[in-house]
Protein backbone atom coordinates (compact mmCIF):
# COMPACT_ATOMS: atom_id res chain seq x y z
CA UNK A 1 0.00 0.00 0.00
CA UNK A 2 1.46 3.01 -1.18
CA UNK A 3 -0.56 5.56 -0.01
CA UNK A 4 -0.40 6.38 4.12
CA UNK A 5 -3.16 7.40 7.30
CA UNK A 6 -2.50 10.57 8.54
CA UNK A 7 -4.81 12.60 11.28
CA UNK A 8 -6.73 9.75 12.82
CA UNK A 9 -9.50 10.30 15.38
CA UNK A 10 -9.40 8.15 18.10
CA UNK A 11 -12.25 6.39 20.17
CA UNK A 12 -11.91 4.42 23.30
CA UNK A 13 -14.53 2.03 24.58
CA UNK A 14 -13.57 -0.11 27.20
CA UNK A 15 -15.76 -1.68 30.44
CA UNK A 16 -15.66 0.42 33.18
CA UNK A 17 -14.35 -2.68 35.45
CA UNK A 18 -13.66 -6.04 35.29
CA UNK A 19 -16.21 -6.95 38.10
CA UNK A 20 -18.95 -5.74 39.69
CA UNK A 21 -20.68 -3.50 37.00
CA UNK A 22 -23.95 -4.88 37.98
CA UNK A 23 -24.21 -3.98 41.53
CA UNK A 24 -22.96 -0.84 40.93
CA UNK A 25 -25.07 0.25 37.59
CA UNK A 26 -27.85 -0.69 40.54
CA UNK A 27 -27.00 1.72 43.04
CA UNK A 28 -26.34 4.43 39.59
CA UNK A 29 -29.91 3.79 38.64
CA UNK A 30 -30.81 3.98 42.07
CA UNK A 31 -29.24 7.38 42.59
CA UNK A 32 -30.83 9.01 39.17
CA UNK A 33 -34.32 8.08 39.84
CA UNK A 34 -33.56 10.32 43.42
CA UNK A 35 -32.31 13.02 41.46
CA UNK A 36 -34.54 12.93 38.85
CA UNK A 37 -37.44 12.80 41.20
CA UNK A 38 -35.53 16.07 43.42
CA UNK A 39 -34.33 17.71 40.90
CA UNK A 40 -37.23 20.34 39.77
CA UNK A 41 -35.24 22.72 37.87
CA UNK A 42 -33.55 20.20 36.08
CA UNK A 43 -37.05 19.18 34.74
CA UNK A 44 -38.29 22.35 33.56
CA UNK A 45 -35.01 22.55 31.52
CA UNK A 46 -35.65 19.05 29.72
CA UNK A 47 -38.80 20.24 28.78
CA UNK A 48 -37.02 22.72 26.63
CA UNK A 49 -34.08 21.24 25.81
CA UNK A 50 -34.21 17.28 26.12
CA UNK A 51 -38.24 16.77 25.03
CA UNK A 52 -39.78 13.68 25.99
CA UNK A 53 -36.12 13.15 28.79
CA UNK A 54 -34.88 14.15 31.74
CA UNK A 55 -30.96 15.20 31.77
CA UNK A 56 -29.08 17.37 34.87
CA UNK A 57 -26.93 18.75 32.86
CA UNK A 58 -28.58 22.68 32.82
CA UNK A 59 -29.11 21.94 36.69
CA UNK A 60 -26.59 19.12 38.45
CA UNK A 61 -23.42 18.90 36.48
CA UNK A 62 -21.13 18.25 38.98
CA UNK A 63 -22.62 15.20 40.51
CA UNK A 64 -18.83 14.29 41.01
CA UNK A 65 -18.63 16.59 43.78
CA UNK A 66 -21.85 16.09 45.93
CA UNK A 67 -22.29 12.25 45.59
CA UNK A 68 -19.89 9.41 46.64
CA UNK A 69 -21.09 6.96 44.24
CA UNK A 70 -20.40 9.50 41.38
CA UNK A 71 -17.22 10.08 43.14
CA UNK A 72 -16.35 6.42 43.34
CA UNK A 73 -17.77 6.67 39.26
CA UNK A 74 -15.01 9.14 38.58
CA UNK A 75 -12.28 7.54 40.59
CA UNK A 76 -12.91 4.70 37.94
CA UNK A 77 -13.37 6.76 34.63
CA UNK A 78 -10.04 8.20 35.74
CA UNK A 79 -7.96 5.56 35.03
CA UNK A 80 -9.42 4.98 31.69
CA UNK A 81 -8.82 8.58 31.03
CA UNK A 82 -4.91 8.52 31.63
CA UNK A 83 -4.87 5.55 29.48
CA UNK A 84 -6.63 7.15 26.49
CA UNK A 85 -4.52 10.54 27.06
CA UNK A 86 -1.51 8.27 26.31
CA UNK A 87 -2.84 6.69 23.41
CA UNK A 88 -3.38 10.39 22.50
CA UNK A 89 0.51 10.87 23.06
CA UNK A 90 -0.82 14.14 24.91
CA UNK A 91 1.85 16.62 26.69
CA UNK A 92 0.40 17.95 29.65
CA UNK A 93 3.49 19.50 30.99
CA UNK A 94 3.34 18.13 34.46
CA UNK A 95 -0.85 19.03 34.46
CA UNK A 96 -3.20 16.79 34.70
CA UNK A 97 -6.81 15.71 33.10
CA UNK A 98 -9.65 16.67 35.69
CA UNK A 99 -13.14 15.93 35.66
CA UNK A 100 -15.05 19.27 35.44
CA UNK A 101 -18.65 18.12 34.91
CA UNK A 102 -20.61 15.13 35.38
CA UNK A 103 -24.44 14.58 34.36
CA UNK A 104 -26.98 11.99 33.86
CA UNK A 105 -29.92 11.58 31.04
CA UNK A 106 -32.66 9.97 30.94
CA UNK A 107 -33.84 8.53 27.73
CA UNK A 108 -37.26 7.42 27.43
CA UNK A 109 -38.98 6.05 24.27
CA UNK A 110 -38.29 8.13 21.35
CA UNK A 111 -36.03 10.92 23.15
CA UNK A 112 -33.47 11.94 21.33
CA UNK A 113 -30.03 13.69 21.54
CA UNK A 114 -29.03 15.86 19.08
CA UNK A 115 -25.61 15.85 17.18
CA UNK A 116 -23.31 18.10 19.67
CA UNK A 117 -19.94 18.78 20.62
CA UNK A 118 -18.45 19.48 24.08
CA UNK A 119 -16.70 23.35 23.75
CA UNK A 120 -14.30 24.16 26.47
CA UNK A 121 -13.12 20.17 27.14
CA UNK A 122 -10.62 18.30 25.74
CA UNK A 123 -11.80 14.59 26.61
CA UNK A 124 -15.69 13.78 26.91
CA UNK A 125 -17.33 10.51 27.50
CA UNK A 126 -19.97 8.51 28.23
CA UNK A 127 -20.78 5.21 30.76
CA UNK A 128 -23.63 3.28 30.22
CA UNK A 129 -25.98 2.35 33.52
CA UNK A 130 -29.37 0.84 31.52
CA UNK A 131 -29.18 -0.30 27.82
CA UNK A 132 -32.56 -2.32 27.13
CA UNK A 133 -32.24 -4.18 24.03
CA UNK A 134 -32.39 -2.03 20.68
CA UNK A 135 -31.82 1.18 22.36
CA UNK A 136 -30.28 3.48 20.33
CA UNK A 137 -25.93 3.76 19.96
CA UNK A 138 -23.80 6.91 20.34
CA UNK A 139 -22.93 7.89 16.19
CA UNK A 140 -19.69 10.03 15.67
CA UNK A 141 -19.30 12.25 12.83
CA UNK A 142 -16.05 12.30 10.57
CA UNK A 143 -14.76 16.05 11.88
CA UNK A 144 -13.50 16.58 8.13
CA UNK A 145 -17.04 16.12 6.69
CA UNK A 146 -17.90 20.30 6.23
CA UNK A 147 -14.53 20.12 3.68
CA UNK A 148 -15.73 16.66 1.23
CA UNK A 149 -17.21 19.50 -0.83
CA UNK A 150 -17.02 16.97 -4.18
CA UNK A 151 -16.16 13.75 -2.09
CA UNK A 152 -18.12 10.84 -4.48
CA UNK A 153 -19.84 8.65 -1.61
CA UNK A 154 -18.35 6.10 0.18
CA UNK A 155 -19.18 2.18 -0.65
CA UNK A 156 -21.41 0.47 1.88
CA UNK A 157 -18.58 -1.98 2.67
CA UNK A 158 -16.14 0.31 2.73
CA UNK A 159 -12.91 -0.07 6.01
CA UNK A 160 -14.37 1.65 9.26
CA UNK A 161 -11.33 4.35 8.99
CA UNK A 162 -13.24 5.23 5.40
CA UNK A 163 -16.85 5.96 6.77
CA UNK A 164 -18.43 9.17 7.85
CA UNK A 165 -20.09 8.28 10.74
CA UNK A 166 -19.65 4.98 13.05
CA UNK A 167 -21.65 3.82 15.47
CA UNK A 168 -20.26 2.28 18.86
CA UNK A 169 -22.72 -0.05 20.89
CA UNK A 170 -24.52 1.25 24.18
CA UNK A 171 -23.70 -1.48 26.25
CA UNK A 172 -24.08 -1.49 30.16
CA UNK A 173 -21.31 -1.10 31.96
CA UNK A 174 -19.13 -0.16 28.94
CA UNK A 175 -17.21 3.37 28.65
CA UNK A 176 -16.67 5.52 25.71
CA UNK A 177 -14.01 8.33 25.93
CA UNK A 178 -13.33 10.82 22.15
CA UNK A 179 -12.02 14.10 22.35
CA UNK A 180 -14.45 16.34 22.68
CA UNK A 181 -14.23 18.74 19.56
CA UNK A 182 -15.77 15.14 17.84
CA UNK A 183 -19.04 15.79 17.05
CA UNK A 184 -21.66 12.92 18.08
CA UNK A 185 -25.63 12.12 18.35
CA UNK A 186 -27.67 9.65 20.24
CA UNK A 187 -31.24 9.02 17.51
CA UNK A 188 -34.46 8.02 19.13
CA UNK A 189 -34.55 5.33 21.99
CA UNK A 190 -36.75 2.80 19.98
CA UNK A 191 -37.43 0.71 23.38
CA UNK A 192 -40.35 1.04 25.13
CA UNK A 193 -37.73 1.33 28.16
CA UNK A 194 -35.65 4.07 29.61
CA UNK A 195 -32.43 4.17 28.81
CA UNK A 196 -29.26 5.45 31.15
CA UNK A 197 -26.18 7.13 30.80
CA UNK A 198 -23.95 9.67 32.63
CA UNK A 199 -21.66 12.35 30.71
CA UNK A 200 -18.87 14.15 31.37
CA UNK A 201 -15.98 16.61 30.47
CA UNK A 202 -11.96 16.58 31.33
CA UNK A 203 -10.31 19.37 31.25
CA UNK A 204 -5.72 19.96 31.82
CA UNK A 205 -4.75 21.73 34.91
Amino acid sequence: MKSHSFFPTYVYHQPLQRQGADKFNRELIRETVQIRDFDIEGQRWSKSNYRGGYTSYGSLDKLHQFSSTFMDLQGKIDRHVRTYANELEFDLEGRELIMTDCWVNVMPTQTVHSLHLHPNSTISGTYYVKTPKGCSNIKFEDPRLDRMMAAPPRKPDCRRENRQFIEIPAEAGKLVLFESWLRHEVAANPSRSERISISFNYNWF
